[in-house]
C-alpha cells in the first residue's frame, strides 16, 4: 500500500482559497497512491482561534468540494485533514473528512479530544463523541486527531472496532516535537498497527509548528520522517504486517482492564 502524507505549510499571508486550490493541485499529483493525507485544520491553522468563526463551513463546504474533485481526479483515498465545521446548530467542531477514490465523504469524525484547557480550541469548538473507522480495500482505518493522541484509551477503542492503520492529522506546536514522536511511536506499538500522522509546517498566529510527519510500524519502527519544512512524505507499506505482528506477538490478547466485565 502507497501512502501520502501531505506536510502542509500553513501561514496568515496566504489566502485560505488560494491554500485550497495549492493543496488540491498537490493531491492531484499524488496519482498512484493508495491513501492521501492532510494535516489538521490546514485552512486556518490549527493555533488561529480567531479565524475559526471566519473560516467555519459547513460539512459538504467549500474545502469538501474542492478535495472530493482532488480526490476523484487523482483516484485516491483522501483523508482530507480537519476543517472548522459549523454544524446546523451553528456549534463549531474540528471535523475531519474522509474521501473515497470516486470523491463521495466516506466518513466524518469529530475530534474528541479539544486542546487549550480553558481556551483557544477547548471553549471555541464543541467535543465529537462518535469513534470513527473506515473500510478500505487494504486497511480498516481508525480516526484520530492531534491532541487526541495523548489519550490511549481513544485508541483501543478504535482497535476494538477493526481498525489496524491509525491516521493522525495534527497542527503539533515545534515546541513539543519530541511527544509527537514518541506518542506516535507508543500508540504503534500498544496497538500493534501503523500510525500516519501528519502534521504542518509553517507558523499558525505566532506558534512554529513541528512537522516531522512520521510512519511507523506495528513494532514502533518509524518507515519514514518529514523535516520540518513543506514536503510530501511517501511512504510503501504492507497492511498484512499488522495480522503478522499480532499473531507473532499476541499481548493484545492478554489484555484485563478496560475490558467489559464478566457476566455472572
Amino acid at each position: 500500500m502507497r501512502a501520502s502524507l501531505i506536510q502542509i505549510a500553513v501561514n496568515g499571508d496566504e489566502p485560505v482559497e488560494a491554500r485550497r486550490l495549492r493543496v488540491a493541485s498537490t493531491v492531484r499529483e499524488q496519482a498512484g497512491a493508495d491513501l492521501v493525507v492532510l494535516p489538521e485544520l490546514w485552512t486556518t491553522g490549527a493555533f488561529a482561534f480567531e479565524e475559526f468563526d471566519a473560516c467555519a463551513e459547513p460539512l459538504r463546504g467549500p474545502t469538501y468540494e474542492a478535495m472530493a474533485e482532488a480526490a476523484s481526479d487523482a483516484g485516491v483515498w483522501l483523508h482530507a485533514g480537519s476543517v472548522p465545521e459549523r454544524a446546523a446548530d451553528g456549534q463549531l467542531y474540528n471535523t475531519s473528512l474522509v474521501l473515497s477514490p470516486a470523491g463521495d465523504l466516506a466518513a466524518a469524525y469529530r475530534k474528541i479530544h479539544r486542546f487549550g484547557f480553558d481556551k483557544g480550541e477547548a471553549v471555541l469548538m464543541g467535543a465529537g463523541d462518535e469513534l470513527v473507522t473506515v473500510r478500505l480495500p487494504e486497511t480498516t482505518l481508525g480516526l484520530a486527531t492531534c491532541y487526541d493522541l495523548r489519550f490511549p484509551e481513544l485508541f483501543r477503542g478504535l482497535v476494538d472496532a477493526g481498525a489496524e492503520t491509525l491516521v493522525v492529522p495534527a497542527g503539533w506546536p515545534e515546541r513539543r516535537r519530541s511527544h509527537w514522536t514518541l506518542l506516535a511511536r507508543a500508540r504503534a506499538v500498544e496497538n500493534q498497527a501503523f500510525v500516519l500522522a501528519c502534521a504542518t509546517a509553517g507558523t499558525h498566529a505566532g506558534v512554529p509548528q513541528a512537522g516531522h510527519s512520521v510512519v511507523v510500524d506495528p513494532w514502533g519502527e518509524v518507515l519514514a520522517q518529514a523535516g520540518a519544512d513543506e514536503e510530501v512524505l511517501t511512504v510503501e507499506f504492507d497492511p498484512a504486517g499488522v495480522a503478522r505482528t499480532r499473531e507473532q506477538f499476541p499481548a493484545l490478547k492478554d489484555r484485563v482492564l478496560g475490558l467489559p466485565a464478566p457476566r455472572r
